[in-house]
């Protein structure tokens, strides 16, 4: 195999070669026998000089080649240990041995140069952070963060948006095409310095969903009782939690009834049976909803077994009650199913 300098060089040439040359030397060899060498982790600046390097070589022989190779050898035997290289290879290598908060200011610190490139840092955001970027900036700034995230990712967050916010911003995507780079850029930065600068959060749902998912589990009687008292220290807490209650009486204004066949199917039928027919007050009618959503012939099976069953005490009810709506809840989770919130409902 040949391969660098324009002129044939002399058996001890390798060891002469400029650091550059010898690491153009190495890369074509590694390409050439295959290898793909890790070159996106260096330096933009770095990448652009090893392409020039290796642009004006032309051929080496094979001393040439074998010294230099036996030097890259002998340099890399010569490591005792290495480092990750980064801030965020040195975080990735920490893993929990640094606090949240630690990790965030070291970030921070780290993209506060103008060379970072803060849309990278933007599209790495989930969509629970870039939402109220969205919602609440003016719909010329939302238009430039759809522009710049990938595709996939901005048509995520448009299909979260209320219809009449995702047609202004769509709009002004199409009055973007006159936006300097430099305003582009300041944008980003600001949006990033802005995200970044929100402090880690020690739970990821609010007050409201966490108490709300605590009281959809509780004993009606004690549900009730803390709602009272909510409503009575902090009304618009209270209103918080109502929002993300969800119980076996919610079921028809909240559940599709195409869903309603997906919803029980994980549900034991002697569990289902006994929701059903312990059933009271409000909850008769979402008993009715789940029958008429399904098949007339499993509607009739479960009515005849609920005749069969007679009356249900209140406990059990609602402990079968309890278990249908965790089947419900554990679909949303997973996103085969979602709940209609008040406003679809109006």
């Amino acid at each position: 195999m040949t391969m660098i300098a324009t002129t044939a060089p002399a058996p001890d040439a390798g060891l002469s070669l400029s650091g550059r040359e010898k690491a153009a030397v190495i890369v074509r060899l590694l390409l050439s026998e295959g290898a793909e060498p890790p070159l996106q982790a260096l330096p933009d600046h770095m990448q652009a000089a090893l392409t020039e390097q290796i642009g004006r070589m032309r051929s080496v022989d094979r001393p040439t080649l074998r010294a230099v190779v036996e030097d890259f050898c002998a340099s890399i035997e010569s490591v005792g240990l290495s480092f990750p290289g980064g801030i965020e290879g040195a975080l990735g290598m920490l893993g929990d041995h640094i606090s949240a908060d630690a990790a965030s200011r070291l970030r921070r610190l780290a993209n506060a140069s103008d060379a970072a490139d803060p849309w990278v840092r933007l599209a790495g955001q989930p969509p629970e952070r870039l939402m109220p970027v969205l919602e609440r900036e003016a719909v010329e700034v939302g238009a430039v963060l759809l522009s710049k995230l990938p595709v996939a990712r901005a048509a995520e967050l448009l299909g979260l948006l209320p219809g009449e916010r995702a047609r202004r911003l769509a709009f002004a995507v199409s009055q973007t095409g006159s936006v300097a780079p430099e305003t582009v850029r300041r944008i980003g930065q600001a949006l990033a310095q802005d995200l970044e600068a929100q402090p880690s959060r020690a739970f990821d749902a609010s007050p409201g969903e966490r108490m709300g998912a605590i009281l959809n589990l509780s004993a009606s009687a004690t549900r009730d009782e803390v709602l009272r008292a909510l409503d009575e220290e902090d009304r618009d807490f209270a209103t918080a939690v109502r929002k993300s209650i969800f119980t076996f009486a919610d079921v028809p204004a909240r559940l599709d009834p195409r869903d309603v066949p997906k919803a029980v199917r994980g549900v034991d039928q002697a569990v289902l049976v006994r929701a059903l027919a312990g059933a009271s007050g409000d909850q008769e009618a979402a008993a009715e909803f789940i029958l008429s959503a399904l098949s007339q012939r499993m509607a009739a099976t479960l009515r005849e077994e609920m005749a069969d069953l007679g009356k249900v005490r209140e406990k059990d009810a609602e402990a079968a009650q309890t278990e249908l709506v965790g089947a419900v809840r554990d679909l949303v989770a997973a996103g085969e199913i979602r709940l209609k919130t008040e406003a679809e409902d109006d």
